[in-house]
């Protein structure tokens, strides 16, 4: 990418342009997004004409980043506040076409990481995930399908989930991202992205398991519930070793249906647990809004497993039979 200087280009970007050629994947109109942000988009011909560049601009500014080529996936940084994203094309005989989107800048979450926090980034990009049918969930079944794609995303590598279910069925999609029995606080940090039509999914689960010095697994369950419309925590009911592993409803609000479709959303959760796992979930944030939970239960399993960190990204189907593709991208886990 480079700015645009050279005369031509800048005497088209002063034409009037023609509306709606350029396909902008990502962000929707009218979507809440957070500085910098992901910026996909694609364009075809402009009034007939090859397209030779397309570059993007913010408000009434003079600055454009043009590309060449007829598809950018970039970085984009922004003040807070409403705003009008121009991306725009030319057509190799001097057209321009330009797409307007309606967004707005919200300020990110304050969300305290210590200096000497351990981060492991870019955990959709691991090559060692796995898929499987969450029998949790049911009698029905479920398959599910992966890949990692460059648009649309964020960080230029997103992962794709394709499930399709029956019965209300989940799947199960988990990776192991190292191992640490000593970590007691954690932030939860990724982008979900949900393809239109998103009224199959019934749950969306973001959970991570950490096996302690005494071998107990801790288990860190966290879901977007939209039979209830509430975020979700796990709690072992019973004990480590006879467990009885529930959810529990907290009064902060989530529905995976009505998040607005073909657009990032940042997920962030924020838990903590002492030596022999009892789990405090502090806070989520979805799209800068902040809801405190601040609720402890015991969340230790007896379950043998060797020192692993494990993470779970889960899709639950609603009703009878369906499918649904989500995204999961700039996934990091910071624990200290």
């Amino acid at each position: 990418m480079k700015a645009l200087a050279l005369l031509g280009l800048a005497l088209l970007a002063c034409a009037a342009p023609a509306f709606g050629i350029v396909n902008v994947t990502s962000p929707a109109s009218g979507a809440q997004v957070i500085s910098p942000f992901g910026l996909n988009a694609t364009a075809t011909a402009c009034s007939s004409q090859s397209i030779t560049a397309i570059g993007y601009s913010v408000d009434n500014s003079t600055a454009t980043t043009i590309v060449n080529g007829t598809s950018v996936n970039a970085q984009v940084t922004s003040t807070t506040g409403a705003h009008t994203l121009h991306v725009k094309s030319w057509g190799n005989l001097g057209a321009s076409c330009v797409t307007n989107v309606a967004i707005t800048v919200v300020p990110p979450p304050a969300v305290f990481v210590p200096a000497n926090a351990i981060a492991v980034k870019g955990i959709q990009a691991l090559k060692t995930w796995q898929a499987a049918n969450d029998t949790g969930t049911g009698s029905g079944t479920s398959t599910g399908t992966m890949a990692l794609l460059a648009s649309p995303s964020v960080s230029g590598v997103a992962r794709q989930f394709a499930t399709s279910y029956t019965n209300s069925a989940g799947e199960r999609y988990h990776v192991t991202l190292g191992a640490d029995t000593a970590a007691t606080n954690f932030l939860y940090d990724g982008w979900i992205y949900l393809a239109a039509p998103s009224g199959d999914i019934a749950n969306l689960e973001f959970d991570m398991n950490q096996v302690m010095s005494n071998g107990q697994t801790v288990i860190y369950g966290f879901q977007c519930d939209g039979y209830t419309d509430t975020w979700d925590y796990t709690e072992n009911a019973g004990t480590p070793q006879n467990p009885i592993d529930q959810w529990r409803h907290s009064t902060a609000t989530c529905n995976p249906r009505n998040w607005s479709t073909n657009a990032w959303h940042h997920i962030q959760v924020t838990y903590s647990r002492d030596s022999v796992g009892n789990v405090t979930y502090k806070s989520v944030w979805f799209d800068g809004a902040e809801q405190d939970i601040y609720a402890t239960v015991p969340s230790a399993f007896a379950l043998g497993w060797r020192s692993a960190l494990l993470t779970n990204f889960q899709v639950d189907g609603y009703g009878g039979y369906g499918s649904a593709t989500a995204y999961l991208d700039n996934l990091t886990i910071y624990r200290w």
